[in-house]
């Protein structure tokens, strides 16, 4: 497919994030199976929910651009994912996993925002302002998400992972 319009920049990227929230549904749930700290776990399972939300605003800004909604491989959600199964697959110690899944979630969070961050401007541009609505919406939740992230890790005790 030739991109040469807004129109079709903005069905790319909303095709791209359409796919990589889908992705990131499994991803969050193996993120919260794969640490034992009730407190990381918990902000995984809640953003899980979300995520279903943010699939379904989708799946109406599609409704909105007149379009059935379809999925554009997303290569960067496909590279975090894999990059984190290839470390858990090194069978790191428990404590060095729970900080490694908070700082996978946190990267993947900085791309849904960028995502969305550029999406909005051209629903913008195309008159779709109930679409930039649904769109702002999903990320506000996205930056609320990763300030969350952010705080988790910022509290982690590092004193639980050997310095060397």
């Amino acid at each position: 497919m030739t991109v040469e319009t807004i129109q079709e920049l903005f069905e790319h990227g909303l095709e791209d994030i359409y796919h990589a929230e889908h992705e990131l549904l499994d991803a969050l749930e193996d993120l919260e199976e794969n640490t034992e700290r009730e407190e990381i776990s918990s902000a995984f399972a809640d953003h899980r929910e979300e995520t279903e939300e943010h699939i379904d605003r989708l799946e109406e800004v599609f409704e909105i651009f007149g379009e059935p909604p379809e999925k554009e491989e997303c290569e960067g959600i496909k590279g975090l994912i894999q990059e984190y199964e290839e470390f858990t697959a090194e069978d790191p110690s428990q404590e060095v996993l729970d900080y490694h899944s908070m700082a996978a979630a946190e990267k993947t969070e900085h791309y849904e925002i960028a995502a969305y961050g550029n999406l909005i401007p051209l629903a913008d541009q195309l008159g779709m302002d109930e679409a930039a609505d649904l769109l702002e919406e999903n990320l506000r939740e996205e930056q609320a998400a990763l300030d969350e992230l952010t705080e988790l890790t910022e509290s982690f005790e590092m004193d639980a992972i050997p310095a060397e």
